[in-house]
């Protein structure tokens, strides 16, 4: 692995160079609300959910950047992952899309959403009240939990076979 002063430049240019392209195209990190980008929106949910499964808890978005061919999800993690971890996320989120889940909306109080564990980034961003996204299946079992303002599948149904084609993360260190 590179020493950390190369990894930390190279995320720097890497998050410049993204911001750049993005700037005044994309809201929330969507590019548009079609069917398809819409289905990543919610896919975008279960991946988090399947990285914190995997990776564990520390791990949160820090950005996104979804259009109907594809989803760019940028998240903290201090390693490049394995192709086991790569394995275990994607079926943690295919498994959730065969269980047939249906997506909740439901509103709070964002202090109650924060003190619940209700997995949310950009605290500062959302009003005092906010959707919280749950992703359910009737069996009970919750596969994503978050705050969010974007719009979602009714049931991950038809959201087909999840898989992670690029694995290039750049991560900050506190």
């Amino acid at each position: 692995m590179e020493d950390k002063a190369s990894y930390i430049e190279a995320a720097k240019k890497h998050a410049e160079k993204s911001r750049t392209a993005s700037a005044g195209k994309f809201k929330g990190g969507l590019a548009e609300h079609s069917t398809e980008t819409t289905a990543l929106h919610t896919v975008s949910h279960l991946l988090l959910a399947g990285l914190r499964e995997v990776l564990g808890d520390h791990v949160h978005q820090q950005g996104s950047n979804i259009t109907s061919e594809r989803l760019r999800f940028d998240f903290n993690h201090d390693e490049k992952l394995t192709p086991e971890q790569i394995a275990e996320v994607e079926k943690y989120v295919n498994d959730a899309i065969s269980s047939k889940a249906v997506t909740y909306i439901s509103e709070m109080p964002k202090i109650e959403a924060k003190e619940s564990n209700v997995e949310g980034n950009f605290w500062d961003k959302y009003p005092d009240i906010v959707k919280v996204y749950t992703i359910k299946d009737n069996k009970g079992k919750v596969w994503s939990r978050e705050v969010c303002g974007g719009p979602h599948v009714e049931d991950t149904t038809n959201l087909g076979k999840f898989s992670i084609k690029k694995r290039t993360i750049f991560c900050c260190w506190s």
